[in-house]
């Protein structure tokens, strides 16, 4: 089968996998709040030491909305809002350290959002100085932001930069100015070059654009012209996502229509073109929409089989403990997965009482445990052994599943275990699947859940 055939083979609806079991099948109930703790007082205490933690901080303010974007945000130009939400955010972090019992390592720290850089470079230095307080640094560590380029400052980067942070993920998703009206996230290329530089000039070893094709109003001339512009400026690591139309999930995709997004073969086109642009360019397939530089630590960890996935996407640091603060934030302790509201009064409410609100959350089993593993192993190493526990959980049929895998070149099997090859880099999540015991015996099906592979 050619490549073209298995792109329209494999074009389905399929999980991300930034956690297993993924979000829709955690269920409704509301997790215990006492045992949540427990759970993450366990992870800790077998962790932190070793490994340390990772703390993602949502920060879901935005001055504008960007029509593509169906993250969690509230569109205010009151900047009024930053104090009481950081003092939030600081207030839940000390009910997780007095959880710990002991001062937790910091291995990694994400800001993301919304956009982190609506708050200002004081205020912000103001939370990750309360967050670094009662904390130690692990010697490894790396602490990272997502900036809007139209507003991140050379000030917010050197008052992140002084705090700790060397990593900035600028959205910049196309540089075509009839994308940028329909998305409505005008931001000139001089604009993104002058943060680009400045990040540099300042000492940031590495800076991430995120880049999205199948947007709507994009042509194959504007996706050249993206990539002309990046070439100039080439940052480290380049995230090439698909861009996922949910208009039952968020409001703001309703602004424009189907007739304005590209159509199914439209959107390869965009697709092929933009993997063909990132290798002339000498990025390397990381996996999963992630492109990186030979030099870049993310490409480094991926030879050195230290990748490791999360909520936060790829990163280098396999922390076993994710502390997610703020509104809508999601925390991963290993055995178990938790949800803070999405609405900013509850979150705020529930802080200032000294109280967790979790409206979501999953306690894994033993099975869940191997799978995930299982499901890591294909996302990050390419490879799994199917020796050990995992072989009980294997449903019947998979390596009938897997074989025509095999057939197709995109994973080499052996009775003992599946490698990915080049090939199969593209369909990483459609391989991971067939493990996915919560989906396969699922009766609601894929629907309207999960976005397509490509």
């Amino acid at each position: 089968m050619d490549r073209e055939s298995l792109i329209n083979k494999y074009n389905v609806p399929v999980p991300r996998y930034t956690s297993y079991p993924t979000v829709p099948f955690w269920g409704n109930e509301r997790p215990d709040v006492k045992q949540w703790l427990k759970v993450v007082k366990r992870t800790f205490d077998e962790s932190n030491e070793a490994k340390g933690i990772s703390v993602y901080v949502h920060l879901p303010y935005c001055e504008r909305l960007c029509t593509y974007c169906a993250c969690t945000k509230v569109i205010t130009r009151n900047h009024g809002v930053e104090e009481q939400y950081i003092d939030a955010v600081l207030q839940e972090w000390q009910i997780y350290l007095n959880t710990f019992k002991e001062q937790p390592i910091l291995r990694e720290l994400h800001l993301g959002g919304g956009t982190p850089t609506f708050f200002s470079p004081e205020n912000l230095k103001r939370l990750i100085n309360g967050i670094k307080e009662n904390a130690k640094l692990h010697p490894e560590h790396e602490f990272s932001f997502e900036g809007h380029p139209n507003n991140t400052t050379r000030d917010h980067l050197q008052a992140l930069y002084d705090v700790g942070f060397r990593r900035v993920s600028y959205g910049v998703q196309d540089f075509d100015p009839e994308v940028q009206r329909v998305i409505n996230r005008k931001q000139s290329f001089e604009t993104v070059k002058e943060v680009t530089i400045a990040a540099r000039e300042i000492g940031y070893h590495s800076v991430n654009f995120d880049l999205i094709y199948g947007l709507p109003k994009q042509e194959l001339s504007s996706i050249n012209d993206t990539f002309e512009k990046v070439s100039e400026l080439k940052p480290d690591r380049i995230a090439y996502y698909s861009y996922a139309h949910v208009p039952w999930k968020t409001k703001g995709q309703r602004m424009f229509t189907d007739a304005d997004i590209p159509d199914s073969a439209e959107k390869r086109e965009l697709y092929e073109l933009g993997k063909e642009k990132l290798a002339e360019l000498g990025y390397d397939d990381v996996g999963m929409d992630h492109f990186s530089l030979p030099h870049d630590e993310l490409f480094i960890a991926r030879e050195a089989n230290r990748l490791h996935r999360n909520f936060m996407g790829y990163n280098t640091s396999h922390t076993e403990l994710l502390i997610g603060l703020g509104a809508s934030s999601i925390s991963d302790a290993k055995y178990a997965y938790s949800q803070n509201p999405k609405e900013i009064n509850l979150y705020e409410k529930a802080c200032a009482k000294g109280e967790l609100d979790l409206v979501k959350g999953y306690f894994l089993t033993d099975e869940d445990l191997i799978v995930k593993q299982a499901i890591l192993d294909i996302t990050c190493r390419r490879e799994l052994s199917f020796e050990g526990e995992l072989k009980k959980y294997l449903p019947t049929g998979i390596k009938a599943e897997l074989q025509v895998m095999h057939d197709e070149g995109i994973i080499v099997l052996t009775d003992d275990k599946l490698v990915v090859t080049d090939l199969g880099m593209i369909f990483l999540r459609n391989i991971a699947k067939p493990f996915d015991n919560k989906l396969r015996y699922s009766k609601s099906g894929e629907g309207n859940m999960f976005s397509k592979a490509i």
